[in-house]
């Protein structure tokens, strides 16, 4: 399981991009691949059965929102079964719901 927040999930992101295989988990908690229109964003490998999460606030000033909706789409690209969460009127900050997604996950994993 692989799970980041802001700096963390650009990390994450990028870690992901560099090493496509099937993670446990993927959470990218307002973060994305780092870089700008000219950076690489293609995911070159396979996530296949890869859950991954891409939970960001709507009224977040600190990242760059549509470069966030980007990585999940090229996290798409490359199999992973991607959720994408947008919350109105948040800011850069972690929600109850993106635990609970989290949390609703590992107890998926553990039942198996």
């Amino acid at each position: 399981m692989l799970v980041g927040f802001s700096q963390g999930a650009s990390v994450v992101a990028e870690f992901v991009r560099r090493r496509p295989e099937r993670h446990g988990g993927v959470f990218l908690l307002s973060g994305g691949i780092p870089g700008g229109p000219e950076d690489e964003l293609a995911v070159t490998g396979q996530l296949e059965g890869t859950p991954a999460f891409v939970g960001y606030g709507a009224d977040d000033s600190r990242i760059d929102l549509e470069r966030v909706v980007e990585t999940a789409r090229a996290l798409e690209d490359a199999g992973a079964e991607v959720t994408e969460r947008r919350y109105p009127g948040v800011g850069h900050e972690v929600t109850d719901d993106e635990f609970e997604v989290i949390g609703a996950l590992l107890e998926s994993l553990g039942a198996e």
